[in-house]
């Protein structure tokens, strides 16, 4: 299992992130604090909220997920 770690600043970088979720054919998750979400869904993406250091955690491999990851990881 993956797991690394983004900050979502604002609705459309949550959109473009959710989207590229959508493509992969393996869960996601979105961890902070106690609440894990289905990456996969918008309103859960929103009920987290933005600007905050997010987990994201899936077992499975795609190129372009892993761009996506990558563009709003936190260093």
């Amino acid at each position: 299992m993956t797991e690394k770690k983004i900050r979502l600043s604002d609705t459309e970088e949550v959109l473009d992130f959710v989207r590229a979720a959508g493509k992969c054919d393996f869960e996601i998750d979105v961890c902070y604090n106690r609440a894990v979400i289905d990456a996969k869904s918008i309103l859960g993406m929103f009920y987290i909220g933005l600007c905050k250091d997010l987990t994201v955690k899936y077992g499975g491999n795609d190129t372009r997920f892993e761009r996506t990851v990558r563009k709003y990881a936190v260093c």
